[in-house]
């Protein structure tokens, strides 16, 4: 007889607000794809007085991301533009699997998901524009933010409580955590994540 697997209050706590046929997808991804802009940022693009450009993410994201890949679930990064800030983002979180300039993202996570030997049914990918319409309606799990157009919001499995850039990735890492009974390991007074602290 298999034994009954009780979830953590935390993990029970998120679960009891998601629909089950979310969870089921959830329990399923083995690779979690994240686009930048309005996803990990709040979409805003900072221009110093030398053209610089300046992004900023949110730290608890960081260690959501972290979770995932701590827990065997494999992270990457998919954006139409391109620049130095997502590698440098990418490099201290320990996320290798990072493509930039990418206009088909149906073909990009197609191509990663053959990298690790998974189908696109076990991919997850959160998104916030038409750009990211098309590969949201492939894959296993799709997500967006509640500021996306209404369009992307309501063709996607789950939206997250809070806006891009503000915790919406974190949110995200801990239903697909508490989905697949992983989160618990983080919630022991002792865990330690392995690796870098920057979060």
């Amino acid at each position: 007889m298999k034994p009954i697997s009780i979830p953590h209050p935390a993990e029970a706590l998120i679960l009891a607000k998601v629909n089950s046929a979310v969870v089921d997808r959830a329990r399923e991804v083995r690779l979690m794809a994240f686009d930048i802009d309005g996803i990990l940022t709040d979409g805003g693009l900072w221009y110093g007085e030398n053209g610089e450009l300046v992004k900023r993410f949110n730290s608890l994201d960081g260690y959501g991301l972290r979770m995932l890949r701590e827990s065997g679930i494999a992270v990457s990064f998919i954006t139409g533009r391109k620049g130095p800030i997502v590698a440098r983002r990418a490099a201290e979180l320990g996320i290798e699997m990072v493509q930039q300039g990418v206009r088909d993202k149906v073909q990009g996570l197609t191509a990663m998901a053959q990298e690790l030997g998974c189908t696109l049914d076990q991919v997850g990918f959160m998104g916030d524009d038409i750009m990211d319409l098309a590969a949201l309606q492939r894959v296993g799990f799709s997500a967006s933010v509640p500021n996306a157009p209404a369009y992307i919001s309501q063709a996607v499995h789950w939206v997250s409580s809070v806006n891009g850039g503000h915790g919406a990735a974190r949110e995200c890492c801990d239903l697909i955590l508490a989905a697949q009974g992983r989160l618990s390991a983080f919630l022991q007074p002792n865990t330690v994540i392995l690796g870098d602290v920057t979060q």
